[in-house]
């Protein structure tokens, strides 16, 4: 399915999008507000946004402004579209971030050819994981080092799956990936909805990334962890799941029990600016990785401690 966030003031595009697309399934997810293009994220990974007027084209602008400084949203490819704009207009919107400006009287097959290498070009961006369509390692860096640099007291959080090789080895490859992009929909979904300040990232395989405010860590990661620990069950047959493991090769090659998988967090805190740059973050969080590994079950450890 492709989801297409859809913005209209004056002007009726849908059916025109529609026809151009005409090979894909798409869904239309309308919105006349920014704060509804926030909530629609939190229920689906969006393909593309279209903002179209036929007014001023200011309030069309500064949605495109608005959506282009956000942590997700400035990922996804966003068109405008203007069947008279002045080019003030048309240059605006480009520099705002629209990746691309329609205007004039609705070409069919132009619009429909610029759509196509529009979403090509998308997919190949390498800022973004091709499994969970997450953020991928130089956005994240990206992200935190931001808000090191603005003095943000945050919360860097670092999940990863505990046993998820042997899983992948035991079920299959397409069992682990449905289990990434299931972890990742826990992850994106907690977060959020459960803060406006919030980002998350995937570094790829099982490690994930996320960033919120410090008075939210309790609150994501019991749910996330409550979540995880529902749904993780369904991923594994029944059988195992009353043996409680699951019996396959380890990394030696010797047959091993495996537990059911967790999920391990691991906290680190930034407030009163104690960091100064990304590496003194990833210093820390490597260590608390390891240790938070070794508690039993699905676990959070928040690191409050001074950098080291």
């Amino acid at each position: 399915m492709f989801y297409c966030a859809l913005y209209q003031n004056g002007v009726e595009i849908k059916q025109k999008l529609k026809l151009a697309l005409k090979r894909r399934k798409i869904k239309f997810l309308l919105f006349s507000e920014f704060a509804q293009l926030e909530r629609l994220i939190q229920k689906c990974i969006l393909d593309m946004v279209v903002i179209a007027g036929d007014g001023s084209f200011s309030k069309e602008l500064n949605l495109t402004r608005r959506l282009k400084k956000h942590p997700i949203l400035f990922l996804v490819p966003l068109i405008l579209y203007h069947p008279q704009p002045k080019m003030k207009t048309i240059l605006t919107g480009l520099d705002s971030g629209a990746d691309e400006f329609f205007y004039s009287k609705w070409d069919k097959n132009l619009f429909s050819a610029k759509l196509k290498m529009i979403i090509h070009r998308s997919k190949r961006d390498l800022g973004v994981n091709p499994t969970t369509r997450l953020p991928g390692t130089s956005i994240i860096e990206r992200e935190i080092s931001k808000r090191i640099k603005k003095g943000e007291d945050f919360a860097a959080c670092y999940a990863d799956l505990d046993n998820f090789k042997a899983y992948n080895d035991y079920y299959g490859y397409q069992y682990g990936d449905g289990l990434i992009k299931m972890s990742s929909e826990i992850i994106r979904d907690v977060v959020y909805s459960s803060t406006k300040n919030g980002f998350v990232g995937h570094i790829g395989g099982d490690d994930f990334v996320f960033v919120i405010p410090p008075e939210k860590i309790h609150f994501i990661c019991d749910q996330i962890i409550k979540i995880f620990d529902r749904l993780i069950i369904r991923r594994y047959k029944k059988k195992d799941v009353l043996r409680g493991y699951i019996l396959t090769a380890n990394r030696k090659g010797k047959k091993e029990k495996f537990p059911l998988m967790t999920l391990s967090i691991a906290v680190i805190v930034n407030q009163r600016r104690m960091f100064k740059h990304l590496g003194e973050i990833s210093h820390m969080i490597a260590d608390l990785k390891r240790y938070t590994k070794t508690l039993p079950g699905s676990n959070y450890f928040v690191e409050r401690r001074k950098k080291y």
